[in-house]
């Protein structure tokens, strides 16, 4: 069985990425059933930084001008680091990653894509910082430019919103 494709279907082109279920089996199911319940349709990109990654995946963002797009998490709470030594996958460009707050076991279904190399990011370096990558884009690198180049306030947020209508979830046995 190979790795499920993730579908987004954004106000600015459509994207996949492969989900790492694999080798990631903890934060990768967390975001292909929070995905498949439909919690991501309709949320905005709340977190653009041209040169760093963009970021996705907070309920508040429904309303992208909302004050608290950025703080909140999943219905079910979150969920227990992840960080096999079998599988130490980079924060390259085109991954996507884990966010959290910085305290362990703080993920949920925030996250966001690499636009650069952020290996200071990776669970397995040295430092606070600890984001294990779950997936990565196989196809629309070139929305993902779109969405990083979109011009932003003093919050990061962007001027112009952009949506994530629907993700689907397809798998192939």
């Amino acid at each position: 069985m190979s790795n499920p494709v993730a579908t987004f279907e954004t106000s600015l082109g459509n994207f996949q990425a492969e989900i790492y279920l694999d080798k990631m089996p903890k934060t990768a199911q967390n975001f292909i059933d929070l995905a498949n319940a439909g919690f991501y349709d309709g949320l905005h990109f709340h977190r653009v930084i041209n040169g760093f990654m963009i970021q996705f995946g907070c309920p508040h963002s429904r309303d992208p001008k909302s004050g608290r797009a950025g703080t909140g998490g999943p219905p079910h709470g979150n969920i227990p680091d992840e960080h096999p030594a079998a599988h130490q996958i980079s924060n390259e460009p085109g991954t996507l990653s884990m966010a959290n707050t910085g305290r362990p076991n703080s993920g949920g279904s925030q996250f966001f894509i690499n636009t650069v190399h952020n290996a200071y990011l990776d669970w397995f370096s040295p430092g606070p910082s600890k984001h294990p990558v779950f997936g990565r884009i196989i196809e629309g690198l070139d929305v993902i430019q779109n969405i990083e180049n979109t011009p932003t306030d003093g919050s990061d947020r962007p001027r112009t919103p952009v949506q994530v209508k629907k993700i689907t979830i397809a798998t192939e046995t």
